[in-house]
């Protein structure tokens, strides 16, 4: 049966959300039923190709990222994969009418993981940031709103600069894997071997603005989605507020980490703020 096939798919792209990331998947748990799942679907598609480039270093990444392409392009065009991570994913794709242009865009930035390992500009560093984060931000949006275009329009700008932080504070939290593990710098105009507090702080002061503009969307968004993106958006204020603290030079040589006792106090925390509208 095909629905008992679909259940499997949905199924795998809540356990990849689950094994990959606790913060991630605790603050999904907090939207609504109807949406939740798709959401976890979205989760997987980008997860499983991020890890492509990411992470499978002795095997031809190039490869597999083509054949992961390919199949994707199936999935869509088709309305089924064998690949349960890409059927679930061209479901919710359908479902909500996710633009086209935000999947060959996000799979443009991985696709740049594979070969590229700085970002000089400014421009080049934006463009990665909309393909590799804004764009998904942007597709969540669009379960979010449930397909009301003219509220993903309203909320299109602050979702993206939301997106923005996110992935910032990960780059930041992750230097040392990232230029250690990966060779790869991607702020621009910032030498991460000589990396001290007044490049560490103007990197922050743009995460915080990008921070301030996302929150004036979650104000905003349907009630099905708003503490769930509040809580991840706490999470990630959390982490940011650590990295803050933390000496740029032990930013350098350990990740910084929130621990999941104080997940489960932020989102206490959160629950409180959101129900006393003090967000």
């Amino acid at each position: 049966m095909k629905s008992l096939f679909d259940t499997v798919s949905y199924n795998s792209s809540k356990l990849v959300t689950k094994t990959y990331s606790t913060s991630f998947s605790l603050a999904t748990k907090m939207l609504h039923g109807s949406i939740r799942g798709h959401i976890y679907n979205i989760y997987g598609f980008v997860r499983f190709a991020d890890e492509i480039v990411d992470s499978f270093h002795n095997f031809n990444k190039e490869a597999l990222f083509n054949r992961f392409s390919e199949d994707l392009e199936l999935a869509l065009k088709n309305k089924i994969s064998l690949n349960p991570i890409l059927n679930s994913f061209q479901h919710t794709f359908h479902k909500y009418s996710i633009d086209k242009d935000l999947v060959d865009a996000f799979m443009d930035s991985m696709r740049m993981d594979l070969h590229k390992t700085k970002y000089l500009t400014e421009d080049e560093f934006k463009a990665y940031i909309y393909g590799s984060a804004d764009v998904v931000g942007l597709m969540c949006l669009k379960v979010f709103v449930k397909g009301d275009n003219e509220k993903y329009n309203e909320l299109k700008e602050m979702a993206m600069s939301l997106g923005s932080a996110f992935q910032k504070v990960n780059f930041l939290r992750d230097l040392k894997a990232d230029f250690e593990g990966l060779n790869r710098t991607y702020f621009p105009n910032t030498d991460l071997k000589n990396l001290d507090e007044f490049s560490k702080q103007s990197i922050i002061d743009d995460i915080e603005l990008d921070f301030e503009k996302g929150l004036n969307g979650i104000k905003k968004l349907p009630i099905e989605a708003k503490f769930g993106v509040f809580m991840a958006y706490r999470y990630y204020r959390q982490l940011l507020k650590k990295l803050k603290n933390t000496p740029a030079l032990q930013i350098k040589n350990a990740r910084i980490r929130v621990s999941n006792p104080k997940k489960v106090e932020l989102l206490m925390r959160s629950y409180v703020k959101y129900q006393l509208n003090l967000m």
